[in-house]
């Protein structure tokens, strides 16, 4: 099938970033893939609830995954979860890395946006790096942020700006790259190669 994590010859596909606006069906098709590499998924969960909306996000998210699945809530250092877990599942699913970014990004408002992208980049060649160390697939999602309006102040400006650069950093170390748009995926590694003439 199109989107099976292991590819033709047997071997496992070590990372998959699927990406997606709100509400694109991004994370359920994510889950999906999870569910497919087999029972024993290690769901890694980004997100800080400090308000009902996100607890009521956060519930969702929760009633829908099965109840085989072990959940590691790691708001700021997803690589060392990924890395802990990853020797003893099917496959660990990191959802989602925008919420993880905000995290980081909100930790210290007064540090430059120079040095913090930076070290949010660096974050993100540790997790890429824990995927691929993993003998299991690693599923990284992620919000396509850079598709709507110019954020109207500073900082929301300078989150688009390293979200776009982190997507664009994962998307190049991953091996498969999948776009989620109105619960259908595309996969864009592939789409590239048929482009390419490959």
């Amino acid at each position: 099938m199109f989107y099976m994590c292991r590819f033709d010859g047997g071997g496992m596909v070590a990372l998959i970033l699927v990406l997606g606006g709100g509400r694109s069906g991004k994370s359920a098709f994510a889950e999906e893939l999870a569910a497919r590499a087999g029972s024993r998924v290690v769901y890694v969960a980004t997100a800080e609830v400090g308000d009902g909306e996100m607890a009521r996000r956060v519930a969702v998210h929760r009633a829908r995954r099965p109840a085989s699945w072990r959940t590691v809530e790691e708001p700021r250092r997803p690589d060392r979860a990924v890395r802990l877990s990853g020797g003893e599942a099917d496959a660990v699913l990191v959802d989602c890395l925008t919420m993880w970014i905000t995290n980081l990004l909100l930790d210290d408002p007064d540090c430059p946006a120079e040095k913090k992208e930076a070290l949010i980049l660096a974050r993100a060649r540790e997790l890429a790096d824990a995927a691929v160390a993993v003998p299991v697939p690693v599923i990284l999602v992620a919000n396509e942020v850079g598709l709507g309006l110019v954020p109207d102040n500073p900082l929301g400006r300078v989150y688009r700006d390293i979200a776009g650069r982190v997507n664009q950093y994962l998307a190049g170390r991953a091996e498969r790259v999948y776009l989620v748009v109105a619960g259908l995926p595309l996969e864009l590694k592939a789409l590239s190669r048929t482009f390419a003439g490959d």
